[in-house]
């Protein structure tokens, strides 16, 4: 059996999909292409198993649709599974559509689903396009390979599959199950084309950069985690490889691809006794010389004799989900964190010698823009202090399936359940602010690092060739971030949604 993990092109003039390893769905006009991990891992398990696997990521090696349609042709897979998120699904129908046109009479063409969007809610895609099979839940690496090995080999479905039956009427086969991650192979980057991935991403500052993800996914699971993340609905519990696991690969790494730059992808990081052994071998190994290495972090996870071992260990870019200076915000979204976490935890990870990066949202249906101004201001003096270095905003977007859709649903705040429109491009909730006022308040947040103080480290921080080109990419990736969040472009999208 042929199969190929696909992610087809999305032809728009709004810019490039992040589609792949995101929890917050953005079209980027400055590029950035994210390596999917889990994909890869299904990628890799299916080629173990014996099966013809391709690698086929349109939307990163920026195929027209033309293109893509052509070269599936060619190659004829039995099977073609796609990760879809919600501002792509109704696009990826017609894709799905097309695709069986293209197949019918030539040859037999399976099509998978697979992602949060779907995930939440299966049977819509079964009703309103073509495909065979909907698979849920996160794991779609153990899912892929039970639904490769049912179909060819006479195996039991995989637990959480859609499908519709022979009278056309749509069954499942229960709720989708976890799986241990340590019983995992390591990924085989070159099947998964690593190349696409390791060099145009903002995260990297040494390359080439690539990405692992040792646990899935996040270990705050306090009344089921934030209530805004779409991953709590493909990952219902944590799970994580050992340090050593992560150890070996990132070895890997290093002797066979040359990997300056590591970013581990799991929502947070393991602390304790696990991040201990992981920073010893670090040292012991003698990585911490050759690669820099990159995680998610919980403020006030961390105390300041861990985070001076991370520095010790190589571990450079650390990324801190801000999202908002306000305690009911914080509250209300489930982040489990104390006002003055996000001070001390960036205090003591740039002490360290940590680059710390937060994440803000903008948005939200309760907060006023004064809210919302407070937490531009907490930016700019995190950033005037140099306790962070880099910054990404977003407007609060309800996925299906999180906590927070489900209050949407509850109170009224929805104001479109027209999937195109959760791209990132306006406010898909009512909130007290205006539209285009929380589009000036996402560019007040990227501009809040505009202060004498960091201005003036930055330029004597300048140390190599290294960072004279990371600072221009961050310079176009700023540029391009503006843009993301422009009025005209936000115009653009809401005529085309309305013709």
């Amino acid at each position: 059996m042929k199969i190929m993990m696909a992610y087809p092109p999305i032809p728009t003039d709004k810019g490039v999909a992040l589609l792949s390893q995101n929890r917050q769905f953005q079209y980027f006009n400055n590029p950035t292409f994210i390596y999917p991990v889990i994909p890869a891992y299904a990628a890799t398990l299916l080629k173990k198993n014996g099966y013809d696997v391709l690698w086929a990521d349109g939307i990163a090696e920026q195929q027209t649709p033309e293109q893509f349609i052509k070269m599936v042709e060619a190659e004829q897979p039995d099977m073609i599974v796609m990760e879809v998120k919600t501002p792509v699904v109704k696009k990826y129908w017609k894709v799905i559509d097309r695709l069986k046109d293209v197949a019918d009479g030539n040859w037999r063409l399976i099509t998978v689903l697979i992602g949060d969007h779907v995930t939440a809610l299966p049977e819509e895609s079964l009703d309103n396009c073509e495909v065979d099979y909907v698979s849920t839940g996160g794991d779609f690496d153990y899912n892929l390979l039970d639904l490769a090995n049912h179909l060819s080999r006479g195996g039991s479905p995989p637990a959480g599959l859609y499908f519709r039956d022979h009278g056309g009427h749509i069954v499942n086969t229960g709720k989708f199950v976890t799986h241990p991650v340590v019983d995992l192979p390591m990924v085989d980057r070159d099947l998964t084309k690593w190349q696409l991935y390791a060099y145009d991403n903002g995260n990297y500052k040494y390359l080439p950069g690539t990405y692992t993800m040792i646990g899935r996914d996040c270990w705050w699971r306090q009344d089921g985690g934030c209530t805004f993340c779409s991953w709590t609905t493909t990952f219902p519990e944590f799970r994580v490889g050992t340090p050593e696991q992560l150890l070996d690969e990132v070895g890997h790494l290093i002797e066979h691809f040359g990997i300056r730059e590591i970013f581990d992808d799991t929502g947070t990081f393991p602390c304790g006794g696990w991040l201990d052994r992981f920073c010893k071998g670090m040292v012991e190994r003698g990585y911490n010389r050759i690669v820099k290495i990159g995680c998610n972090m919980r403020p006030g996870a961390l105390n300041q004799r861990q985070y001076d071992m991370m520095g010790k260990a190589g571990f450079r870019f650390i990324l801190y989900g801000l999202e908002s200076a306000n305690k009911v915000t914080l509250d209300r979204i489930n982040k489990g964190q104390a006002e003055n976490d996000m001070w001390e935890s960036a205090r003591m990870a740039k002490k360290a010698g940590l680059e710390p990066h937060v994440t803000c949202m903008v948005g939200y249906p309760w907060e006023s823009k004064e809210d919302a101004e407070r937490t531009i201001a907490l930016t700019r003096e995190l950033f005037d202090r140099g306790w962070i270095n880099t910054l990404q905003a977003t407007i609060v977007i309800p996925y299906p399936g999180t906590q927070l859709f489900k209050q949407c649903e509850e109170n009224g705040w929805l104001k479109t359940r027209d999937w195109d429109r959760y791209d990132m491009r306006e406010p898909v909730m009512t909130t007290p602010i205006p539209d285009e006022e929380i589009l000036q308040l996402i560019q007040g947040l990227y501009k809040s690092f505009i202060t004498p103080g960091f201005v003036f480290r930055k330029i004597i921080e300048v140390r190599s060739l290294d960072d004279v080109k990371f600072l221009w990419r961050a310079g176009k990736a700023f540029a391009g971030h503006l843009m993301d969040f422009g009025k005209k472009n936000v115009k653009k999208k809401e005529i085309s949604a309305v013709g």
